[in-house]
């Protein structure tokens, strides 16, 4: 069972926010180029449809993310959405997993430009293959099917800590092939969130499909 939200951004809070990613746009379009981060034809939209989709599920109004929380990002790539989240939340630390050594020089360097060094750890590794982190939060961003991404996100939240996987147009169709991989996983309190304002063509900033890991003992 899951049930579809509708959220609104703090337009302001965004706009305040957007100036905290200007060093890391800068960053992601000449050296994430250069490493074949980001293709070419992303350069010119990078803010629409990589930043803003990432900066708008931080704010702290809606709640997706609580207060000072820990947050882990699998398969962190260039480092969406986990940086622009560390920029944007002071109050968030967050580990930016990923496998392969060039992104992870990547992720290291641009941490340190950015002046993140104390709230951000980068961890070289598969999600399946570390320890349970008991963080709040576990966050992807097209990384895999949705099935897939349950399986290696639930084991490392908290009880009752969330995924909160950022995916596109398919978030409806994958939802309804990963029930069984959330149920066995003890996922709980599904929903898809859609958040606005939606653009022209009804598509809205960004969609979040959030999978709860359901409370056991003394929920610690």
């Amino acid at each position: 069972m899951s049930v579809e939200i509708n959220l609104d951004v703090d337009e302001d809070w965004l706009d305040r926010s957007r100036a905290a990613l200007d060093a890391f746009h800068d960053i992601l379009a000449v050296q994430g180029l250069e490493r074949g981060l980001i293709g070419p034809r992303e350069v010119p939209r990078l803010w629409p449809r990589h930043l803003i989709n990432c900066l708008c599920v931080a704010d702290p109004g809606m709640g997706l993310l609580p207060p000072e929380a820990s947050v882990a990002d699998i398969g962190s790539g260039a480092g969406l959405p986990g940086l622009v989240w560390a920029l944007a939340r002071p109050d968030l630390t967050v580990t930016l997993v990923e496998p392969l050594q060039r992104r992870t020089t990547f992720l290291t360097e641009a941490s340190a430009t950015l002046g993140l060094t104390e709230r951000v750890r980068i961890t070289q590794a598969r999600a399946q293959d570390l320890s349970p982190m008991n963080v709040d939060v576990v966050t992807s961003r097209a990384l895999a099917r949705l099935d897939t991404v349950v399986g290696w996100s639930l084991p490392h939240l908290r009880n009752g800590g969330a995924l909160l996987a950022i995916k596109g147009g398919k978030a409806s169709r994958e939802l309804a092939e990963a029930r069984e991989s959330i149920e066995a996983c003890g996922g709980t309190d599904v929903a898809i969130i859609r958040i606005g304002p939606v653009d022209e063509a009804g598509q809205p900033l960004a969609t979040v499909v959030r999978v709860a890991r359901e409370v056991v003992g003394n929920g610690g």
